[in-house]
Order: C-alpha cells, then sequence, then structure tokens
C-alpha cells in the first residue's frame, strides 16, 4: 500500500466533514486540498481561521501517521502555530502542503504552507505531533 493509498484508507471523520482531499502522500510531502465553501467562512466570504489551521492539522497529522515507528501507535498533536498571511476566499481551492523539520523518535515536527490554488500563501503552520507508544 503507497502512503497516498494508507492514508485515504484512514477514517479521519473531521477532515472528511470539512472536505479535506489528499492528493499526494510519500515520507517526505504530504498534501491536500480543501474548497473554501460557506459554511468554512467568517463574515466578508473569507475562510475562517479555525478551518485553515484544522487544514493543517489533518496534514501534519497524516504526514506523521505514514512516519511513525513500526511500535508506535498512533499520534497527537502538542503544539501548533499558525501565521496568517492572506486570506481565501469563498468559493477557491487551498492546498496544505506538509514537510518534515523534524523527524524523532518520540515527536515529529511538521511545517505545513496552506496557499490558494494560483499560489498565493494564506497561512504557514508548524506543528509538533507527539509518537504514542
Amino acid at each position: 500500500m503507497t502512503p497516498l493509498e494508507k492514508i485515504k484508507a484512514m477514517k479521519l471523520p473531521f477532515a472528511e466533514l470539512k472536505g479535506v482531499t489528499f492528493i499526494e502522500a510519500d515520507k517526505d510531502r504530504v498534501a491536500a486540498r480543501m474548497l473554501v465553501r460557506p459554511d468554512l467562512c467568517t463574515l466578508g466570504h473569507i475562510a475562517h481561521g479555525g478551518a485553515i489551521m484544522a487544514l493543517a492539522d489533518s496534514v501534519g497529522a497524516a504526514a506523521t501517521v505514514i512516519n511513525l515507528p513500526e511500535e508506535a501507535k498512533g499520534t497527537t498533536t502538542l503544539e501548533s502555530k499558525t501565521n496568517f498571511i492572506g486570506g481565501a476566499k469563498e468559493g477557491t481551492t487551498v492546498i496544505a502542503t506538509a514537510t518534515p523539520v523534524h523527524r524523532g523518535r518520540r515527536t515529529q515536527v511538521w511545517q505545513t504552507r496552506v496557499e490558494t490554488d494560483d499560489g498565493k500563501l494564506v497561512a504557514l503552520v508548524t506543528q509538533t505531533q507527539l509518537v504514542l507508544v
């Protein structure tokens, strides 16, 4: 099973609720897209920051899962830091791409760029995942 197939086979209810679709996955890079629907927006028809953060969290967690050591039972987010750079309008698609900063025995750190489908940076997220043993 490829890493992308593994992620797609996992049931991630909150990611599914947000409409997250994983489009790329290997040990060094995981990417997913999400349509900015009206129910994911603030007033002004701009993606809510929480929706952007939740997208990045889902992608970073999925990246951790495909990098877990054999003895691990799972992962959970320990810390997440989001820098919002720009907005994403309703109706646009945002793409979140996670790359590793650190992959240790007990923690992994991932940096996720969230961009519109035309390449405009929306947010930069750094998250630390705990490896559960």
